[in-house]
């Protein structure tokens, strides 16, 4: 194998999930300019959306959703490469009392229980194909819990980085590569939008309404949260033939938000 071919997925299949909008998206182009054969999921397709026909419109959050997604893949064969990128919050403010069970199911659905069942169902050829990477998208807040807003979504988080480790050790003899990132915030249009509503309810500039958000989180020694092409080199290098020793790893891309090393 060429250097260059390292850096290549010619000829391998990958499932996005949450590609439709920001790091997802990322993810699809990315891998796609890799050459991957690259399938994705949301909930909804986004307009214009270049290939429908790689598209699958499901809510991975459910049961039924997963396993919507899991047949229309049986029909493209063994993946090569799954990542996990959906994932979100919805939990309203005011700490743990006014979180109710509805919520924290809805939570552990998308952020962790979705992953556990489309890993169920779609590892067993991956397996049998000798050679396959899982990329499960943690968050800090899995170390850095913002309970006011988040609690739910942190936790969920945290268990899915202890369900990765553990999956790697099980498959890692059986040629399947299982890891995890865990950014730290992201620039996305969503993130954007967020500044801008901080700015106009509170009379200050956008500027101040960011640097009130990186206070909120004890400072990013960067300054500026990562990008959504940061997040995609990242993924590029860790389904990649030159991460092939890299196995149950968490790498952290959070712009020194977490102070550890």
């Amino acid at each position: 194998m060429t250097h260059e071919d390292r850096d290549r997925l010619d000829g391998r299949t990958a499932l996005v999930t949450g590609g439709s909008k920001g790091s997802g998206r990322a993810v699809v182009d990315r891998l796609r300019a890799m050459g991957a054969d690259v399938w994705t999921t949301a909930r909804t397709i986004p307009e214009g959306y270049d290939r429908p026909d790689r598209f699958i419109e499901a809510d991975t959050s459910t049961a039924e959703g997963a396993q919507a997604v899991a047949d229309r893949i049986a029909g493209a064969g063994a993946l090569d490469i799954l990542v996990h990128v959906v994932g979100g919050s919805s939990t309203p403010p005011g700490g743990y009392a006014v979180i109710t069970d509805e919520q924290w199911l809805t939570e552990l659905n998308l952020n962790f229980l979705g992953a556990v069942r489309l890993d169920r169902a779609l590892l067993p050829p991956m397996i049998e194909s000798g050679s396959a990477v899982v990329l499960h998208f943690g968050s800090i807040q899995r170390e850095m819990p913002l309970h006011e807003a988040s609690l739910p979504y942190a936790s969920a988080k945290a268990a899915l980085r202890t369900y990765s480790k553990g999956l790697a050790n099980e498959l890692a003899p059986l040629g399947v590569r299982v890891n995890m990132i865990s950014p730290g915030g992201i620039e996305t249009q969503g993130y954007e939008d967020f500044v801008d509503s901080l700015a106009t309810g509170n009379g200050i500039t956008r500027e101040e309404a960011r640097q009130g958000i990186f206070d909120s989180l004890g400072g990013v020694p960067l300054g500026r949260f990562a990008s959504t092409e940061e997040i995609a080199d990242l993924v590029g290098f860790l389904v990649s033939d030159r991460a092939s020793a890299i196995v149950g790893a968490e790498y952290v891309i959070d712009g020194g938000t977490v102070p550890t090393v």
